[in-house]
């Protein structure tokens, strides 16, 4: 894992006021946000929380815009009820609180997910869209379910272990520049490991003068500076899952 030491330092930035569009409901041994598209197009999208949690606003914010645009989307919760991190905690205890919250070992939430979209949602077609932690969910999942026909990690911290470079449907990256979790020299070594490797249509893509968090932890108000990259970071997500979807 990358920043052994200190893996993944992420500030909570602007926790939105948003209360959502979607509802809660029980999905086999875990909670979700589900939130039905306007148009039922057969199409549906599994968002990944970050560390923190499936209940933050920000997340259920991003989740609803994506249904905006034809998709029934769903936020599990992949920590399975145990708690999310709290922004005020002690960083210090970060490593061990991970340990318990594996983002390699999901498949059996992705599972229970999967049935509920196509039994309850009528979804023919799957993607994903995953934020920091939830980012490498989306990169393990592109790697082991081919049925999933297209993914966006939005920063999430990259593997350097051979299989993530195996990806079984097209696959979108997005980075931040100013990343003080995922340094660039990473971002170029994946770029290179999947031209190298990967079979399957990807992107790679970081965005100049951005901190991790932007795409769905920054107010579009915060920076004029700052919002055309978080206005072309949602669009470019929102493309990927039209294009591949």
């Amino acid at each position: 894992m990358a920043n052994e030491a200190n893996p993944c330092p992420c500030d909570i930035g602007h926790k939105l006021e948003y209360g959502g569009m979607g509802q809660e409901v029980q999905v086999e041994h875990i909670k979700a946000y589900v939130t039905r598209s306007p148009v039922d197009a057969g199409k549906a999208v599994i968002v990944v929380q970050d560390i923190f949690g499936w209940q933050l606003p920000n997340t259920r914010y991003m989740a609803d815009m994506i249904a905006g645009n034809g998709y029934t989307t769903i936020i599990p919760d992949f920590f399975v009820g145990q708690e999310p991190w709290d922004p005020a905690g002690d960083w210090s205890t970060f490593p061990e609180w991970l340990k318990s919250r594996n983002a390699r070992k999901v498949n059996r939430e992705v599972d229970a997910v999967l049935r509920y979209l196509r039994q309850q949602c009528h979804a023919q077609k799957i993607g994903i869209v995953g934020f920091c932690w939830g980012g490498v969910v989306v990169h393990q999942v592109m790697t082991t379910y081919p049925d999933i026909r297209a993914g966006v990690s939005v920063y999430g911290i990259i593997r350097d272990s051979e299989d993530v470079y195996n990806l079984k449907n097209p696959t979108l990256f997005i980075f931040a520049e100013n990343d003080a979790v995922i340094p660039l020299e990473q971002v170029s070594t994946l770029t290179q490991k999947l031209k190298e490797h990967c079979i399957v249509n990807y992107q790679v893509k970081t965005f100049s003068g951005q901190t991790h968090g932007f795409v769905h932890r920054k107010r579009e108000d915060c920076s004029p500076a700052d919002k055309p990259y978080i206005e072309e970071a949602r669009r470019n997500l929102i493309e990927w899952l039209n294009k591949y979807v």
